[in-house]
Parts: C-alpha cells; sequence; structure tokens
C-alpha cells in the first residue's frame, strides 16, 4: 500500500513537472510572439513584399506607359488638332477666327477628284490582293524548296522593301521615261508598238503606278509567307504523301489553310499601306495625269499644304483617318475574328483527297 502511495506520488509529481514544462514553453512562445521584430541596424524596419498581384501591376505599367505616351503625343493629339482645325477656313498663318463647321468636309464629300481618289485607293487594294497575294504565296512555296541559290533569291527579292521609297520612285521615274530603259527593252524584244507614255497615259498611269508597287512590297510578302511556312508541321506533308496526295493536293489542302493567319496579316498592312499611299505616287506622277493616278494622301497634300488651305487639308486628313478606321475595325470584325478567337485549326491528313 506504501508502494501504491509511492508510485502514485511519483505520477503526480511527473505529470506537475511535465504540465509546469509546457507552461513554460506556452509562455516563451507566447513572448517571442508578443516581442516585436528585430530592427535591421540601418534603424528602418524591413518592409513587407508586394504580393504578386501588385508587382504584375506595376510592371505592366511600366513597360506600357510609355508606349501610350509616344501614341498619345503623335497620334491622339494630331488627330483631335486636326479635327479642331478642320472646323476653321484657315491658311497657317493668322489667327482661326472663320468657323465653317462642317462645311469643308461637305466640301470634300462633293468633290469628284475626292472621290476618284478614293476609288484609286480601293482599285489599289484589291490589285494588291489580286497580283501580289498568289504571286508572293506562289514565290514563297518555291523558295521554301531546298534548291540551289535559294538564299540568293531571297535577298534579290528582298532588297526592293528595304529601299527607300524616295530612291525606288526616282529610279523608277528615269526608267520610265520616253525613250528610256525601258522602251529600249521593249524594242530589243520587237515590242516597240507597245511602248507608250507609261507614266503620262491616263489610261495606263494607275497600272503602271501598281507595277511599280508590286516589284517594292513584293518582298514583304514573300519573307512574311516564308516565316509562316516554317511553322507548317512537316510530318503533315509526309503524311499526305503517303496516303497519296500530290504536291499540288498538299499545298492546297494543307499547307495554305495552315497559312491562313500569316495570309490575313499580310491582308491587313496591305490594306492600311494602300489607304496611306503617298510617296510612290508623288514622286512618280504627284497624282496626275489629269488625277488619273490621284489618292487621298496625295489629294491632301495637292489641296491642302500647297494651296496654304489647311483646314480643308485637315478636314481630308480626319476622312482619311475614319477610313482606314472603319475599314480596319471591319477586317478585325470579319476576317481576323477568327484568328483570335478559334486560332487556326490544323487540316488531318485523312481529308487530303487523292
Amino acid at each position: 500500500m506504501a508502494g501504491n502511495m509511492t508510485a502514485r506520488q511519483g505520477a503526480g509529481a511527473g505529470s506537475t513537472s511535465t504540465g509546469s514544462t509546457t507552461a513554460s514553453t506556452s509562455t516563451s512562445t507566447a513572448d517571442r510572439a508578443a516581442r516585436p521584430a528585430a530592427v535591421p541596424a540601418g534603424g528602418r524596419r524591413r518592409r513587407a513584399p508586394l504580393t504578386s498581384r501588385w508587382r504584375t501591376r506595376l510592371e505592366i505599367a511600366f513597360f506600357v506607359t510609355p508606349a501610350l505616351a509616344l501614341l498619345a503625343l503623335f497620334v491622339v493629339v494630331p488627330v483631335l488638332q486636326a479635327g479642331h482645325y478642320s472646323l476653321y477656313k484657315w491658311n497657317g498663318l493668322g489667327p482661326m477666327d472663320n468657323f465653317v463647321g462642317l462645311a469643308n468636309y461637305v466640301q470634300a464629300l462633293g468633290d469628284d477628284v475626292f472621290t476618284g481618289a478614293l476609288r484609286h485607293n480601293l482599285t489599289i487594294i484589291v490589285l494588291s490582293i489580286v497580283v501580289q497575294l498568289p504571286l508572293g504565296l506562289a514565290i514563297a512555296l518555291l523558295l521554301n524548296r531546298n534548291m540551289w541559290g535559294r538564299t540568293a533569291l531571297r535577298v534579290i527579292i528582298f532588297v526592293p522593301y528595304v529601299l527607300a521609297e524616295v530612291v525606288a520612285g526616282v529610279v523608277w521615274f528615269m526608267l520610265l521615261q520616253p525613250g528610256g530603259v525601258v522602251d529600249a527593252l521593249f524594242a530589243a524584244v520587237g515590242l516597240e508598238r507597245y511602248t507608250q507614255l507609261w507614266l503620262g497615259n491616263p489610261d495606263v498611269a494607275l497600272y503602271t503606278v501598281m507595277f511599280v508597287l508590286t516589284w517594292k512590297y513584293l518582298g514583304l510578302a514573300v519573307i512574311l509567307f516564308l516565316a509562316g511556312l516554317q511553322g507548317v508541321p512537316p510530318d503533315l506533308h509526309e503524311a499526305a504523301q503517303i496516303d497519296g496526295a500530290s504536291w499540288w493536293q498538299v499545298q492546297r489542302k494543307i499547307t495554305v489553310p495552315l497559312l491562313g493567319p500569316t495570309i490575313r496579316t499580310w491582308g491587313f498592312l496591305s490594306m492600311i499601306g494602300s489607304l496611306q499611299l503617298f510617296d510612290m505616287v508623288w514622286i512618280l506622277t504627284k497624282g496626275g495625269p489629269a488625277n488619273s493616278t490621284m489618292t487621298m494622301a496625295t489629294y491632301l497634300i495637292s489641296r491642302g499644304t500647297e494651296r496654304s488651305q489647311y483646314g480643308y487639308g485637315s478636314a481630308v486628313a480626319v476622312l482619311l483617318f475614319a477610313f482606314s478606321l472603319v475599314l480596319a475595325l471591319l477586317y478585325q470584325l470579319f476576317i481576323l475574328r477568327r484568328d483570335n478567337s478559334d486560332g487556326a485549326h490544323t487540316p488531318s491528313s485523312e481529308k487530303v483527297k487523292r
């Protein structure tokens, strides 16, 4: 019995010791929690790190703000200023005190030369797609194959695009002069009866300008298409050829559909460039003869700057911006929409017709 009482006392003493140890541990933990954080040697407390969300926002703002500032400075502000100037009849020298409202816009839309310039821009857009698209695609498919001199051909085709428009325009202006190099080449092959005033005949001047534009900008289409062809998986070609598809069927059923996003991107760039076409036309013809090559940009300069009608020229600039914006939005809505939403679809080799 004494042994049992001794055992109970020992157990009680053990539990008391354990309880006191636990209590002291809890007290020390509470003291450490209540104790202020250690202050660095500099005397300043360390700031808590920013959350990932705010850090991401700051990074986006850091990189986007300069671009937005440049956009506002060189695009938004000039457009707003042009819209303000277009409401006045102003020669660019005195104060703008002759408010005419929308009269400049009515005058521009009622001018046959301006509407003809708009038709010329649309004609160049259509001709660019009809001529440059199949020609550039055919050259890109040819240069994508292993052949001798492929690098040299790529350079030759792309060099005109990197030339300055002024240089290219002056060279072609000299080549197309009566009795120039072009007429000499026609005479050398027995086609001298087809020589004419390439830049002086209203019936052919626009198509002559279009030929020069095709020579100048075909390299961009070829380079873009070649870049797009690098993303076409060769396994699809091999599978289609194993199934018995010809080279033409492979290109028509696999290559061209996979190249669709690149083609649509090039089409957008070509459309915007055709609407804003100025330098090449101005150097070759200045919109003549008889306004047969006039574009909206050359009309803006000839009617606005050269005649000191800055209010009227600003109205034409706003109309040019509006037409470009509307066509760009329509192109985005109906053509580029599938690339942004659904993406490119890879056709199966099983769908290739034998």
